[in-house]
């Protein structure tokens, strides 16, 4: 899923105190400096693309089209930053970052992409929205973060507007999961069935049923650990301001 937030579905463990705590070195960090300018610019290309479309057609319907190469490609290279925690230039949880990651290119690939029916489904472009604005911000932090230069607005908007971007995220990706079930139940997409010579069976269907059933538990966690990250780091900013 997404947390915004996401983004807001990723947590603080990759926020600027993280990454001044366990630096990374100077050939590393020009690494991820560019890598996160990049990400920022192909969400920016997602937005503006968006608003084209919407523009040019006068309506929201059908918007996914528009965006659809740009997002899938973006949001696959988000598939990095598994390898950034593993190889240590980024002092995060290779665990937590490849569920988050691996959430959001799930959904891309193995059900938009996959179940072309909901790709004209209002709850796409409810999760797109989210996920690009989200995203904007969260690859902008971590650019002025390794910088040294994180405007206070930016880190404002990183833990404050999750609170919509997370919930809007989520309700969109749990409606497309939900309105794909239909066609892969009579597709029977991506299921095995038996007999076969691995003795292995696998049904799609109940497996996208049981990934909408994690978010009850997941969701109010991910959402909760943000609010209290929320309320220390902004805590601590207005205390630096008062001592200041």
């Amino acid at each position: 899923m997404a947390a915004p937030a996401k983004g807001t579905s990723r947590t603080a463990q990759n926020d600027v105190s993280s990454i001044k705590k366990k630096g990374p070195g100077a050939l590393a960090t020009a690494y991820l400096v560019i890598y996160n300018v990049v990400m920022t610019a192909g969400w920016l290309v997602i937005a503006v693309g968006l608003v084209r479309a919407y523009l040019s057609k006068g309506s929201y319907h059908g918007l996914y089209y528009s965006i659809e190469r740009p997002l899938k490609f973006f949001q696959t290279g988000a598939l990095l930053e598994i390898l950034h925690c593993a190889v240590g230039i980024v002092p995060s949880s290779v665990v937590l970052t490849g569920f988050q990651v691996m959430s959001r290119v799930f959904l891309t690939w193995a059900v938009t992409h996959s179940v072309r029916e909901v790709q004209s489904e209002d709850s796409v472009l409810l999760f797109v929205v989210a996920w690009t604005v989200t995203e904007i911000i969260r690859y902008s932090f971590y650019t002025f973060s390794l910088l040294n230069h994180l405007p206070y607005l930016i880190k404002w908007a990183r833990y404050t507007l999750f609170i919509v971007l997370y919930p809007m995220g989520v309700t969109g990706e749990l409606l497309t999961i939900y309105a794909a079930l239909p066609y892969v139940q009579k597709t029977g997409l991506y299921s095995v069935t038996l007999p076969n010579k691995y003795n292995f069976s696998f049904d799609y269907y109940t497996f996208l049923i049981l990934v909408m059933v994690s978010y009850i538990p997941l969701f109010p966690q991910l959402y909760f650990h943000m609010m209290r990250q929320r309320k220390k780091v902004l805590a601590s900013v207005e205390e630096h301001q008062k001592s200041n």
